[in-house]
């Protein structure tokens, strides 16, 4: 009787079991729980009341506001994102390397920190306070500030989701396009586009749900003006402190849906381009 040989790669079916018990039962208590208790809590006086603390005036500001601020401020660092990507990865240039460092900075600063750098700059006692206020011009409290600090807390995941992919692709297309007489425009539209969309997809998606829960910077800068500068997380919190439990989990539910929503349109994307994308990757 032939004993069985056990690849050097192949691990044990306990070890196996193992991880995948830890791994879901974590990914169970950190994510979905949660979730499950926030849309527990949200419908907990009946849908009626969660239907009324949706449609509530400040309520409905707060989501206008979010959704306004996320459409300045995604395409925006979609434009950044790309110009960033295609400046690194197609050109050699001095400061190469402190362009990336700069991309990922606000991955290692707190939003909170940058909010207090705009109040700096900004503020009545900062940089440009006193020229602002002589032209009648609001920053912080107002519109531009929630968006200054949504476009902070944002940029890399455009530019971050399209470096490696278009360095992964090198310049060869490219090149082979300008050699054709293809201008610069061109090149972008006809061959680096095609190649880059999947990715440009996701990097546009991680920002917009990122953009509509982002809480620090905001917080700082927006001034929590009811119905006026809040946006959904900051409502949340107002809601809460106020103890107005069901309202602060239906808004709370509402941003819960929206980052569902994005993540189903991903899932969907990769289910019904699957080939697509797999040929992208074998390219």
């Amino acid at each position: 009787m032939s004993k069985r040989v056990t690849k050097p790669t192949e691990d044990p079916l306990w070890l196996k079991l193992t991880l995948g018990a830890v791994a879901l039962a974590f990914v169970a208590v950190v994510l979905v729980l949660p979730l499950v208790l926030v849309f527990k809590e949200a419908l907990a006086g009946g849908v009626d009341a969660f239907f009324n603390a949706m449609t509530e005036p400040d309520t409905l500001a707060s989501v206008k506001l979010s959704l306004l601020a996320a459409a300045i401020a995604v395409p925006l660092n979609t434009v950044f994102g790309i110009a960033a990507a295609w400046a690194i990865a197609k050109f050699d240039f001095r400061g190469k390397t402190f362009l990336v460092t700069l991309i990922d900075l606000p991955f290692s600063v707190s939003p909170v920190v940058a909010g207090l750098v705009y109040v700096l700059i900004f503020g009545n006692h900062g940089w440009f306070g006193s020229t602002l206020a002589d032209h009648d011009i609001r920053i912080l409290f107002a519109l531009p500030g929630i968006v200054l600090a949504t476009i902070f807390v944002t940029f890399p995941f455009v530019a971050r989701e399209l470096i490696p992919l278009m360095v992964d692709q090198g310049r060869d297309e490219e090149e082979a396009a300008a050699t054709l007489g293809a201008s610069g425009f061109r090149t972008f539209l006809m061959v680096t586009l095609p190649n880059i969309k999947w990715g440009l997809l996701y990097g546009i998606l991680l920002c917009n749900a990122r953009a509509l829960g982002e809480f620090g910077a905001v917080s700082v800068l927006s001034g929590k003006i009811r119905g006026e500068t809040n946006t959904m997380p900051l409502h949340i919190q107002l809601l809460y402190d106020n103890y107005d439990y069901v309202g602060a989990f239906a808004v709370a539910a509402l941003l819960a849906m929206l980052g569902l929503l994005t993540l189903a349109i991903k899932s969907f994307l990769e289910w019904r381009y699957a080939d697509e994308l797999a040929a992208s990757h074998r390219h």
